[in-house]
């Protein structure tokens, strides 16, 4: 498995209908009336904004309602006691909570999922001078993300088990090691170190890599296994390593993840900075996360929502991509929970519809 550096990766085209956040069964947030909603909306707003406790005044300017503060700060109580706002120790203001949160990400409007056309026009030159292997253009694409979001991107590559091997090589390293080099249909390039404890001769490598190109070109990764022990020499223990190599690699998910300082950026406290990097240089996590969150109806988990209790003040933002029709990879953004919701969304529609257009075109 590998993972770029660059730092520490819904389907709404540009002007679609709003995605969905939730499955169609849940109902997460229950209903306010139109004032408290309107009110709610502003609080989440500007607290996105300026990351600091948002009081009364700063509300009632900035919802164009026409109300007093002090209407506003008898709705924002009843907002706290019911769960959708909390009020810091230190401040008057008050901040979103989990639940305030999923309910203005639950109602963003077609209208507020849009990329701005600076950003629009970023992503169409980015696709349209995309070249080289996969692993290139997945890693370069988290990093795209990042910026767009201001967030950790992830990209999740295609799984391996369902392409097929182009070719497979062995390249003699020494005595003892070769490196196996396996080039799949979907353009993924696998390599893998392989140890034995014969000492290897340059024929006796050539040979193998050429029974190994042999047995498996043209056959799908997940139907590859190796066959029984056998003594005929170490050029058949070498291609037994490598069959069992090339096997493994049907179990592994490509994961780039590109901006993490960025989203270290987000936090003051050191040991919650340190928790959230420890868990995105753990890839199976990092997969784990994120096939959960979609398995879950999910296209934005809150805090909590993600299941993973470092990441519970921060949200994930995912969608999948798909090539000539078929889900196979996933992109997404991981940032505070007080990231720019409309943004992360709109930025993870638009680069997952284009990067499938891309790797089917490709």
């Amino acid at each position: 498995m590998s993972a770029a550096s660059g730092g520490v990766g819904i389907i709404v085209a540009e002007g679609a209908a709003p995605m969905r956040t939730v499955d169609d069964h849940a109902d997460h947030t229950g209903t306010l009336d139109d004032r408290k909603a309107a009110i709610l909306h502003a609080v989440v707003e500007e607290y996105i904004r300026t990351a600091q406790p948002v009081g009364s005044s700063r509300v009632a300017r900035a919802s164009g309602l026409g109300v007093s503060p002090a209407t506003v700060r008898n709705e924002m109580a009843v907002l706290e006691d019911e769960g959708y706002l909390s009020q810091p120790h230190t401040s008057a203001g008050r901040v979103p909570t989990e639940k305030g949160y999923r309910f203005f990400v639950d109602r963003l409007r077609a209208s507020d999922l849009r990329l701005d056309p600076a950003n629009r026009r970023t992503v169409k030159a980015f696709f349209e001078a995309t070249h080289g292997e996969l692993e290139s253009l997945l890693a370069r694409t988290s990093e795209l993300l990042s910026r767009l979001t201001d967030g950790a991107a992830v990209v999740v590559g295609p799984p391996a088990e369902a392409a097929t091997v182009r070719s497979a090589q062995l390249v003699d390293l020494s005595s003892h090691v070769v490196l196996l080099v396996v080039v799949l249909s979907s353009g993924v390039v696998e390599k893998r170190a392989i140890e034995v404890g014969r000492e290897l001769s340059p024929e006796v490598v050539a040979e193998a890599s050429r029974r190994l190109d042999a047995s498996v070109r043209g056959r799908r990764v997940d139907e590859v296994a190796p066959a029984g022990a056998s003594a005929r020499g170490s050029d058949d223990v070498l291609l037994q390593e490598a069959l069992r190599a090339l096997a493994d690699a049907a179990t592994d998910a490509e994961v780039y993840v590109g901006g993490v300082s960025r989203l270290a950026s987000a936090f003051d406290a050191v040991e919650q900075v340190r928790e959230v990097l420890s868990i995105l240089e753990q890839q199976i996590v990092v997969v784990s996360l994120v096939r959960d969150v979609l398995d879950r109806g999910l296209q934005v988990a809150i805090g909590g929502e993600t299941g993973v209790e470092p990441l519970s003040e921060c949200s994930v933002v995912v969608a999948p991509f798909r090539v000539e029709g078929r889900a196979e990879g996933t992109v997404g953004v991981i940032g505070p929970t007080r990231m720019d919701y409309a943004q992360a969304m709109s930025a993870v529609a638009v680069v997952s519809r284009r990067l499938g257009e891309a790797l089917s075109e490709g």
